[in-house]
């Protein structure tokens, strides 16, 4: 940004909410991770955690998308659902279903903000400067050292962790491409969220029913209500609100670059609340994950 682009209040403000709608998400999917592993180790299946997100969430979005019917975009929303939707429910919830929670904060959260920048680089020639590419490089070694944790058997890691770890990085991709989309195409935050939740509720719920593992009878209902509260209201709806405001604010990159604080958080959350360990190698996957993204969105900011 040069001396004559100073912003003026406006814009400040514009940034100021961008910026406060991310750290909302930041929280949100903090806890997420927490929640979505939980269900994880329970009896239910990825198919059911997919299956109680969009249940819930396009239930409280229903009435939404029916009072906007005819202005919403239904081809774009479509392929909105299909990246930010269901193929990242399936790959996050199967994921969780075998690897820790700050694998997830590293490949999910780190991972977003990293292939952002990849695909927007590849995809669209946007291509970013030296110091983004520093920070690339240093998130990438975080996300590196991560695989050779899982792949290497690393401090007794299950065997089966790798192929959690590759489901968490399919759904980084998955998510920052729906991001990419929907600031390229201008969709506006509220159309976003409604329009996701209930197409992927629609298409998705009866390839459940009718083809999918299910297990969601043997838990308690009040567990199955809680994963919904969580997963349907506060992660797909509101923080997807949440989110597509802070890309509509401030850019991918930058609301993408805020969820350096994710990986962190979880791991450190993870300890007293799942019982979970941190070793020297996911401890340095998690710093340098964070130090990368925080890089790139200090960069981002000085534009």
């Amino acid at each position: 940004m040069t001396g004559e682009d100073i912003p003026n209040p406006d814009y400040r403000l514009h940034l100021l909410k961008g910026f406060a709608a991310a750290a909302a998400v930041v929280v949100i999917w903090s806890g997420f991770n927490i929640v979505s592993r939980l269900g994880g180790r329970s009896p239910l299946t990825p198919y059911d955690m997919t299956a109680i997100r969009f249940v819930f969430s396009g239930i409280v979005c229903l009435p939404f998308v029916l009072a906007r019917w005819r202005r919403l975009k239904w081809p774009r929303l479509a392929m909105l659902a299909a990246f930010g939707g269901m193929s990242y429910g399936l790959f996050v919830y199967s994921g969780f279903a075998l690897a820790p929670t700050a694998h997830a904060g590293i490949l999910v959260n780190g991972g977003i903000p990293f292939a952002t920048a990849l695909i927007a680089w590849l995809v669209l020639g946007h291509r970013p400067g030296i110091r983004s590419e520093f920070a690339l490089l240093v998130a990438g070694l975080g996300i590196v050292l991560i695989g050779l944790h899982s792949f290497g058997q690393f401090s007794g890691a299950p065997a089966h962790q790798w192929v959690g770890d590759v489901f968490f990085l399919l759904a980084a991709i998955c998510y920052a491409s729906f991001g990419l989309l929907l600031k390229h195409w201008h969709v506006s935050p509220l159309d976003a969220t409604i329009g996701i939740a209930v197409i992927s509720m629609v298409c998705y719920t009866p390839v459940y029913l009718l083809f999918l593992p299910k297990a969601i009878t043997t838990v308690p209902l009040a567990f199955v209500l809680w994963q919904g509260v969580y997963q349907g209201i506060l992660a797909a709806s509101i923080a997807g609100l949440l989110f597509a405001y802070a890309i509509h604010n401030i850019g991918p990159q930058r609301a993408t670059l805020m969820l350096a604080l994710v990986p962190g958080i979880s791991a450190v959350a993870a300890v007293p609340l799942l019982g979970e360990s941190l070793d020297a190698v996911t401890i340095a996957g998690v710093v340098l994950v964070t130090i990368g993204a925080v890089l790139g969105a200090t960069h981002q900011s000085a534009k």
